[in-house]
């Protein structure tokens, strides 16, 4: 890890529902940023931002939105990944100039994640980090050793018990296709196991779209990846949702780069949303699926 004051941290990469929040950078790039279907931070070398900027960008947002009860999101890739006091340090002076600060949340790796012991994100929880967004992409450990995600299924599964043993809520994301044309439904099965295992309140399936720069997009250049059909993806989809066992889950596949909407409160919606899901799939219905032309990451 370096620190570079010198270094953009203007690079704003956030999840969908986190528009409206106050986004404060606490580190520049990934700090794994090996995933091979990934290049969203190829050319922004991982940098640790110094204390003083993050705290002045705190105090120059204070004295404009004044104390209103802002949502915070922590950029940027890993801002988890950082060590503990210098969170603990953020966290305080979030408190200290918005005393009615709202939902404070950020990425969150496995490695990261692993990091910290349940004590350690238990105080950081009680500083107001509520929700983690975790990459889950894939739970097959052959998949996962393939993309180099950097931890195994079982591993993914410890760092999420860790973030709910301290009470942070936890917002997954899988990637459907990740296996291309040649994936199975085993896959998917060993997906639903580990979200089971990990029990997130909140679920959220990508469709795999590749850009020029990460290495899976190269793969694909030379013919050694072949995209998976829409409705093979819809058939992992449709298998994840039917192997899973949640406690209380939001899953949804309403993210751009997918073919087909959904929106289900699980479990209690599991099974109209299957049924839902299989008049598409059984009737090949290409009328109710995103257009390419429309899909985007």
């Amino acid at each position: 890890m370096s620190r570079d004051t010198q270094t953009d941290f203007s690079v704003i990469i956030r999840p969908p529902s986190e528009a409206n929040s106050f986004l404060l950078a606490l580190t520049a790039g990934c700090s794994h940023n090996k995933c091979t279907f990934c290049c969203a931070y190829k050319h922004v070398p991982f940098a640790i931002r110094d204390i003083a900027d993050i705290k002045a960008e705190i105090d120059r947002t204070a004295r404009s939105c004044g104390d209103i009860p802002l949502r915070v999101f922590l950029e940027n890739g890993d801002a988890l990944i950082l060590r503990q006091t210098m969170l603990v340090e953020v966290l305080q002076h979030l408190r200290l100039r918005f005393p009615r600060v709202g939902r404070i949340s950020s990425y969150a790796s496995p490695q990261s994640l692993l990091h910290k012991s349940v004590a350690e994100l238990k105080a950081l929880r009680e500083l107001g980090l509520r929700l983690l967004y975790l990459g889950v992409e894939t739970g097959d450990d052959r998949l996962l050793q393939l993309v180099n995600k950097g931890a195994t299924a079982a591993q993914m599964i410890e760092a999420g018990r860790r973030a709910k043993e301290a009470g942070i809520e936890l917002s997954a994301t899988i990637i459907l296709g990740l296996e291309g044309a040649a994936g199975n439904l085993e896959t998917a099965r060993a997906t639903a196991r580990v979200l089971s295992e990990i029990d997130p309140e909140f679920c959220g399936a990508l469709t795999l779209m590749l850009e020029p720069g990460a290495p899976m997009y190269e793969q694909w250049r030379r013919g050694e990846f072949v995209f998976a059909s829409p409705f093979q993806t819809l058939r992992e989809f449709r298998e994840i949702i039917a192997h899973s066992t949640f406690t209380r889950c939001y899953f949804t596949s309403t993210h751009a780069s997918n073919y087909l909407n959904v929106r289900l409160r699980l479990p209690q919606e599991k099974e109209a949303g299957l049924v839902a899901m299989d008049k598409v799939i059984v009737r090949q219905d290409v009328k109710s699926l995103r257009l390419e032309f429309y899909r985007a990451l």
